[in-house]
């Protein structure tokens, strides 16, 4: 559709863009081919009297070449983003059948009185240092007395029985620690040691993901330690 001032000159030209299928298949996307052949034809049919300037003639070539540089950049560094992933992946499967220690209260044990472990996360002195075992119900299964700690990670293990040393169903259960510090009761955050069951590649640049026992995941980046 072509606008036409009062004095019929044309002023401006407009493409209705239509969403339609392309029969050969291409993407309709201009190269930098297509640019110099139409770059020629204005050039040969210009006004004469009007040459294209140029100033406006290099801008326009310097301009699309940029545009085409960032874009083979961008698919460049998506490529490598993937290839890194991939790389990442690879490695992290070394992990599946190891233990990795995340920053959490639930220990998982997989089979009747298999316990697990795990390490309060302590950064004082803290006297009267009690561990605490819940099950899924919230009731205490068993605690642990740890006594005066300093400063520092304190490592921990359960056995999988209750106070009565019977053993207890597999599953998740809660693990918290308190104690005395400064002469006031303080709670003290833990990490527990998680079996690594497989590894998966996640989309929207989450990378790798741990999949846990107990259909639990975690990202690669949330492991604090690893052990066999």
């Amino acid at each position: 559709m072509n606008t036409v001032d009062n004095k019929g000159l044309i002023n401006d030209l407009y493409w209705q863009e239509e969403k339609k299928p392309v029969a050969d298949g291409s993407e309709q996307k201009l190269s930098q081919e297509d640019f110099f052949s139409l770059l020629t034809e204005q050039l040969a049919h210009q006004d004469p009297s009007k040459p294209v300037d140029n100033d406006q003639m290099v801008s326009q070539m310097t301009s699309f070449s940029m545009a085409e540089g960032i874009t083979d950049l961008n698919s460049k560094f998506k490529d490598f983003a993937a290839s890194m992933t991939s790389n990442q992946a690879l490695q992290a499967s070394s992990l599946i059948g190891q233990n990795v220690l995340v920053e959490s209260n639930i220990g998982y044990m997989g089979q009747a009185g298999s316990g697990f472990s795990g390490v309060v996360v302590n950064d004082e002195t803290v006297q009267d240092m009690k561990i605490t075992i819940k099950n899924a119900n919230g009731e205490i299964v068993k605690s642990i007395d740890a006594g005066t700690q300093g400063a520092g990670n304190v490592q921990f293990a359960w056995d999988g029985t209750d106070q009565q040393g019977n053993a207890m169903p597999p599953g998740q259960y809660v693990v918290s620690a308190s104690g005395q510090a400064r002469g006031e009761g303080v709670a003290i955050p833990t990490a527990m040691n998680r079996h690594v069951g497989s590894v998966s590649m996640a989309g929207s640049g989450q990378g790798v993901i741990l999949n846990l026992d107990g259909d639990v995941s975690i990202n690669l980046d949330d492991v604090i330690q690893i052990s066999s």
